[in-house]
């Protein structure tokens, strides 16, 4: 069907896309734009202000570009996913957002654990002071985005198994090897038919003479 653009930004999963993007813009833009400042007066080049660690600074920026890429991409996924026609490729999508979602908690627990860890051992001069809320935004909202990961994996993991389970249900009643026949379906006497195939159900099946309708004479 038809895609409807109010509908869609209103679901849960909609928000939750918009929500860890936000946080990413807010991580590494706080890192790249205020986390890099001058010690003293007597030190011009720009030290990360998370105890002078640049890996702490690269490896925030690092993780809040993933994630800012990785909503988009998911975002394009989640509102094209209904015009998958595919069962299999609509597998792959829920899997591949399962296993990224929590390689993503797992990447900001890290994040969160790093730069909270260095800011501790920070000593802050003159120069750390100017860029000290920028620090604790950053550690802040990498804190919440683990949270919101782990959301969207757990939803991923959902509807994984919901569409298992609706797999297991169609399929039931068919035998596991694929070259057994249809079973037949009961005829009108209620004695099965000897018949190997029969109509599928779920099939309107018209009568060769429908009531009120007379088969004109020539």
């Amino acid at each position: 069907g038809a895609i409807d653009p109010v509908d869609f930004l209103k679901q849960p999963q909609t928000l939750l896309r918009v929500t860890t993007w936000i946080f990413s813009i807010v991580v590494f833009g706080s890192i790249v734009n205020e986390c890099y400042v001058n010690k003293d007066s007597q030190h011009p080049e720009l030290l990360c202000i998370f105890n002078e660690n640049e890996s702490a600074c690269s490896y925030g920026i690092a993780v809040g570009l993933i994630a800012f890429f990785g909503c988009i991409f998911f975002f394009v996924v989640d509102l094209y996913f209904q015009q998958i026609s595919s069962v299999k490729d609509r597998k792959r999508a829920v899997l591949l957002d399962l296993g990224f979602s929590g390689f993503l908690a797992f990447l900001w627990f890290v994040a969160f654990c790093f730069l909270a860890n260095q800011w501790q051992r920070t000593t802050l001069t003159r120069g750390f002071s100017q860029g000290a809320d920028a620090a604790r935004a950053a550690i802040t909202f990498s804190f919440f985005s683990i949270i919101i990961w782990v959301v969207l994996a757990l939803r991923a993991l959902q509807r994984y198994r919901l569409g298992t389970d609706m797999s297991l249900f169609a399929t039931e009643q068919f035998g596991t090897d694929p070259s057994a026949s249809y079973p037949g379906y009961p005829g009108g006497s209620g004695v099965e038919s000897t018949e190997t195939y029969q109509s599928p159900p779920f099939t309107e099946t018209l009568e060769p003479n429908p009531k009120g309708y007379q088969v004109p004479a020539y």
